[in-house]
């Protein structure tokens, strides 16, 4: 599984939900510079090679315009090579799976800029079932989705701190960060939800593709213009 959708890149292998290796870096670097050395080096220090790998998956979307495109491309690039199946799945929905095992509702939120937001909501006591679709709103508009739950609600992804600040500045509804250390995308998140909600959706690599839930910002840009 690889997750590249933010400023942190990371890759893991599993074999079913156990984690055999995982690296993880958050260092400001290129992704497209790093997450194949990280693929190499994981795979050499777990002592397995890429054809062992059965199945990959990926976050493809919504995040970064780059870095979907860059985790995308490589995971297309391995299982085309391999003849091997591969799986898109939401960012949001693997950031969810960094709170399974916990109760409540899970919000994934990442920074979109321009005071908008990525978002989604996941019940945890429910199986991890969705309760929105992926969406990108104001920050204003969340906090009116997050007043009309009634369970508790963790916050997670690189837009939770400031979801979390904005709530507790304006006291819209009571919120919990996740912690640190599972609080941001990582590939093993990813590889747990394809395992448990998306095998069925396993396609050939030409298949796959980025979902940017929104245009990138020059395309936008133009629009606005062309609408004056």
């Amino acid at each position: 599984a690889l997750d590249t959708s933010s400023q942190a890149a990371s890759c893991a292998l599993l074999e079913d939900e156990r984690p055999i290796g995982t690296f993880y870096i958050d260092a400001k670097l290129t992704h497209s510079q790093t997450i194949l050395p990280m693929v190499e080096n994981m795979l050499s220090a777990c002592q397995q090679k890429l054809s062992d790998v059965d199945l990959f998956a990926v976050s493809n979307g919504p995040g970064s315009f780059t870095g979907l495109r860059i985790g995308t491309a490589a995971v297309k690039g391995m299982a085309h090579a391999l003849n091997k199946p591969c799986i898109g799945l939401s960012t949001l929905e693997g950031l969810a799976y960094n709170m399974i095992g916990h109760s409540g509702i899970v919000c994934a939120v990442m920074d979109a800029r321009c005071n908008q937001v990525y978002t989604a909501l996941f019940d945890l006591d429910d199986g991890m079932r969705r309760m929105t679709e992926d969406l990108a709103i104001p920050l204003e508009e969340l906090h009116e989705i997050l007043k009309k739950q009634e369970k508790n609600i963790i916050l997670v992804g690189d837009g939770a701190v400031l979801c979390y600040n904005s709530i507790m500045e304006q006291d819209v509804c009571s919120v919990t960060l996740a912690p640190a250390h599972q609080r941001l995308q990582n590939a093993h998140s990813v590889g747990l939800a394809a395992l448990y909600n998306h095998l069925d959706e396993a396609a050939a690599a030409k298949e796959l593709q980025p979902s940017y839930l929104r245009l990138p910002q020059a395309q936008r840009e133009l629009l606005k213009k062309q609408q004056k």
